[in-house]
């Protein structure tokens, strides 16, 4: 099996946040692989990552990191897939430094950023990327987008049986 998502962390300490990409991923049957490269401390792999990602068989490429977060934008610089931020959430800014590194990206080097410590909605939008060049995958971003809409229904359903003496 060719992996067609590849989640890099700067460290291993990301895993917890960046388990929801590959919890989505497995509930999707899309094939991806993980890895640990850091910008600072192996920046030869995290190049030679980035330049070949696209020979292997990779779409998308997500990208979690904290603080200074040089990671997305470095594999940014060098590859010619899209490429998903995620802001790891740090102990002294709360992950607004690594939201505002990923996001302040200079003309020619786009990285798609989410929420801090989002990386659920980087897998779910790393689908949908893939999804328009592929029905059967469309077909199920589809029915998880359906079954997003019935859990609101169903939860209204609930909220309507509360039974408090002034709720209209």
């Amino acid at each position: 099996m060719t992996p067609r998502v590849s989640i890099i962390m700067g460290s291993t300490s990301d895993l917890p946040v960046m388990e929801k990409a590959c919890q989505f991923f497995e509930e999707m049957e899309i094939p991806f692989e993980v890895n640990a490269l850091s910008a600072h401390r192996t920046p030869a792999e995290v190049s030679e990552f980035a330049r070949t990602a696209h020979t292997r068989g990779i779409e998308v490429i997500i990208a979690g990191a904290g603080m200074a977060a040089a990671l997305p934008g470095v594999i940014a610089a060098e590859t010619p897939l899209p490429v998903i931020g995620v802001p790891i959430k740090g102990s002294v800014l709360e992950g607004l430094d690594a939201t505002f590194a990923i996001m302040q990206m200079p003309p020619g080097i786009p990285v798609a950023t989410v929420a801090i410590n989002g990386a659920q909605n980087a897998a779910i939008l790393a689908a949908q990327i893939m999804a328009n060049g592929d029905k059967a995958l469309m077909d199920k971003v589809i029915k998880y987008k359906l079954g997003l809409k019935n859990k609101i229904v169903k939860a209204n359903e609930e909220l309507s049986k509360l039974g408090y003496k002034f709720k209209c």
